[in-house]
């Protein structure tokens, strides 16, 4: 029996975010002979965003925009998620595992009396049936779950699905517009005070440049800051160096900050601890940089140079410079 599969792509400031593909990627996995995959997006400027989707020849496309959904509040987004619902009447409904996706979900499996499993880092189809992985104990263990029935709705941690693919054929959509459905605004966003710099968003970045207590001043992430740049990355902290005045809460990576899974996470003068560790032990590669060789990050970390991140940043930076640029 065919199935029909929603995936709610996340755009941020009019521009389709990366967790929207890796989501869609997600639903190609589910997507079964005869399954339909359709996309939500909703917002105050989606245009950029709808052309971005289009190539990659989902059934349908369905829009929603107004100006009330420039910012976020969950009556008007999860006024949008179920006008969408009562067109494709889905089975699976898929969202980023982002602070609107984390939002969105129980509201959503609420609405739908459905089952949800979230934060979700690998999907496996066998035999036909469906298993998602997800982590526990900040990363210390992992369980797989399935659904008993349906309906279903899963959130997908962001830099763990591969990114679904364009059509090779160039791809069309059905696009379908939907009306605002106009709800009743319990609560209304009157100001947005950005923390971030607007470079690559830190919980999508491939690379990470972290800064701990080690660069011991704001000035000290300067040297990150130009590597980070150089590679395409994004640069975090750890809580003590947050805690310190070096740099703002916004970079804060850990139990209490943002739980990050990148390519390549690169930990400069932060010493490992546990508090720190629930928010990258999962990185792809760990690299090491700390004058103390009995630093517990080195027993996390795939590489380790022991030795003073003011030496060593600036000559890593040096040396990719000669190769990328």
């Amino acid at each position: 029996m065919s199935r029909t599969i929603l995936v709610y792509a996340e755009s941020r400031d009019g521009k389709l975010r990366q967790v929207a593909l890796e989501t869609l990627g997600a639903a190609h996995i589910l997507a079964g002979d005869g399954d339909s995959i359709r996309i939500l997006l909703a917002g105050s400027n989606i245009t950029e965003a709808t052309t971005a989707l289009t190539p990659y020849g989902t059934d349908t496309i369905y829009t929603i925009e107004h100006d009330d959904m420039e910012n976020y509040t969950p009556d008007v987004y999860m006024a949008a998620v179920q006008a969408a619902i009562g067109e494709a009447q889905p089975d699976v409904v898929l969202f980023g595992h982002t602070a609107i996706g984390r939002d969105l979900a129980p509201l959503t499996a609420a609405s739908m009396s459905a089952g949800q499993i979230s934060d979700v880092t690998a999907i496996e189809v066998e035999d036909g049936e469906t298993s998602f992985t997800r982590p526990l104990y900040a990363g210390k263990a992992f369980e797989k779950r399935v659904f008993q029935s349906g309906p279903w709705v899963v959130t997908i941690r962001p830099n763990n699905i591969p990114a679904a693919e364009p059509s090779p054929d160039g791809g069309s959509s059905n696009i379908v517009d939907i009306a605002y459905p106009a709800p009743l605004l319990r609560t209304i966003v009157k100001d947005v005070v950005r923390k971030t710099t607007g470079k690559i968003d830190l919980a999508e970045a491939k690379i990470v440049i972290s800064g701990g207590r080690g660069v011991k001043s704001a000035d000290g992430f300067k040297p990150l800051e130009e590597l980070a740049d150089l590679l395409g990355g994004a640069v975090g902290a750890s809580r003590g160096a947050c805690d310190a005045g070096y740099c703002d809460y916004a970079l804060q990576i850990g139990q209490t900050g943002k739980v990050v899974t990148p390519e390549i996470y690169i930990a400069c003068g932060i010493s490992g601890a546990i508090q720190h560790l629930a928010g990258m032990s999962q990185s792809r590669v760990i690299i090491a940089i700390n004058k103390d060789p009995e630093a517990p990050i080195f027993k996390v970390a795939d590489y380790g140079i022991v030795g003073d991140l003011f030496d060593i940043v600036p000559l890593l930076t040096e040396e990719f410079r000669k190769v990328l640029v």
